[in-house]
């Protein structure tokens, strides 16, 4: 790999395992019964339940998923344990075209599938490369001609033989994933800065103005859409929406979340994961940045205002809620929650209750002594016994899902600000300076 960074920051440093062979680690066997510390000074306000500190973690077994075809894995977000192998080595590199600066930034990771990675760049170009080789395919541009570029991109979707790609200009297209050809172009009322979901026979996608469509798959047709409430002000990015059990739940920059039906968009229930505790001013936006789960018939969704959720897809009553906020999506894994917080705290919680098991502080700071250089983390992603977390310092962190501990570390490219994503025993790597790197 070329452009390393050339050092550790110094807090990542000194909580790094000595000796480690790779950036894995080495083999993480689940932990004796007994009361666990964390191994790291906690500095945050989440502390783990007395409770369920003495609780064995017990993860269901690894497998391989051969597809990551939505942003989040498949249209329902919940991808649970995915084989790798134990030492993963980078495979090939390759430029995607144009990367993120002040004005324009991707925001969507790539996606996978029938061998071939697909990804977005900034300036709204999608490219095709070979999964194995990293070699290209194609490339199509798709800012309109009449359009100057700085908009934030949205991002890809694939499904049965289609790409489907959603932008800053609006636009919804449908794309042979074969040959790059255009199959249909749908204009709809406002931006979009979020991925669509494709699932059976429809592509649904978010507007920044909180407004969800519902189009037909194979010609754009608008089939119905719903809006939700208007807010002024959001953060960089959106959620897409999760699809399961012929149930859709859109998540919107108000912090509203809104369960509707696949046929006819008729709403199900509504939910606000808006909290009226905080009071900074960046807090107050309750937008809700990372995708909501659906798994066995439950909602997990978690806003940057404050809220993490678990609530009925039928009913939409809550199961439990935490204050806890963040921008990243959670992660669901057998019993267990993974997820990280707007403080940088790496959290498992017990996915029925809720109850913390343990909490584990990321480094904040590029530099920690004078507090300066924030670090934003993308993930987690739970990949043989390790949670992966990316970091806009340029470093991918391993952790332990069992015990919170960081045992592994590997450096980029650049800044990576988008989760990692897993295909076939693949890891894939998009940083910030347009590099798509290869682990296998």
């Amino acid at each position: 790999m070329t452009g390393m960074r050339a050092l550790v920051p110094a807090l990542v440093a000194a909580i790094a395992v000595a000796g480690c062979d790779s950036w894995f680690g080495e083999a993480d066997a689940p932990p004796l019964p007994g009361e666990r510390i964390s191994v790291l000074a906690h500095q945050g306000t989440l502390t783990p339940d007395p409770a369920a500190q003495s609780s064995e973690i017990l993860l269901p077994r690894p497998t391989v998923n051969p597809e990551w075809p939505q942003q989040g894995g498949y249209a329902n977000h919940a991808m649970h344990h995915i084989l790798v192998g134990d030492l993963p080595q980078p495979l090939w590199q390759t430029s995607i075209g144009q990367g993120s600066d002040d004005e324009e930034r991707f925001v969507a990771a790539p996606v996978i599938a029938g061998g071939r990675v697909f990804a977005m760049d900034s300036e709204h170009r999608v490219s095709a490369f070979d999964a194995a080789t990293g070699d290209g395919l194609w490339r199509v541009e798709l800012t309109p001609d009449e359009e100057d570029d700085g908009h934030v991109s949205g991002g890809l979707a694939y499904d049965e033989g289609y790409l489907y790609a959603s932008t800053g200009f609006g636009q919804v297209i449908a794309l042979n994933a074969s040959t790059g050809e255009e199959v249909w172009w749908r204009q709809l009322d406002g931006p979009i800065r979020s991925a669509p979901t494709a699932r059976g026979d429809r592509v649904f996608v978010i507007t920044v103005g909180n407004k969800i469509f519902a189009l037909n798959a194979y010609t754009g047709e608008d089939l119905w859409s719903h809006s939700g409430i208007t807010e002024t002000a959001s953060l960089l990015g959106g959620a897409s929406p999760a699809v399961d059990g012929g149930v859709v739940v859109a998540p919107f920059s108000s912090g509203e979340l809104v369960a509707l039906r696949v046929e006819n968009g008729w709403t199900l229930w509504t939910d606000s994961l808006s909290s009226a505790r905080r009071t900074e001013e960046l807090a107050t936006l309750a937008h809700i940045r990372g995708r909501p789960v659906i798994d066995r018939d439950r909602v997990f969704a978690l806003s940057h205002g404050g809220i993490l959720a678990a609530i009925d897809l039928r009913t939409g009553q809550r199961a439990w809620d935490r204050e806890i906020g963040g921008l990243e999506s959670p992660w669901v894994a057998g019993q267990y929650l993974f997820l990280v917080t707007s403080d940088a705290e790496l959290v498992c919680l017990d996915r029925d209750s809720g109850r913390i098991l343990w909490v584990s502080q990321l480094p904040e700071f590029e530099d920690p002594e004078d507090r300066t250089d924030p670090i934003l983390w993308a993930g987690p992603l739970l990949v043989s016994d390790r949670l992966l977390v990316a970091g806009s310092h340029g470093w991918v962190l391993a952790v332990s899902p069992y015990t919170g501990e960081i045992i592994g570390q590997e450096p980029m490219p650049d800044a990576v600000t988008v989760a990692p994503v897993v295909a076939d025993g693949s890891i894939f790597f998009l940083s910030d300076d347009a590099e798509l790197t290869a682990y296998r």
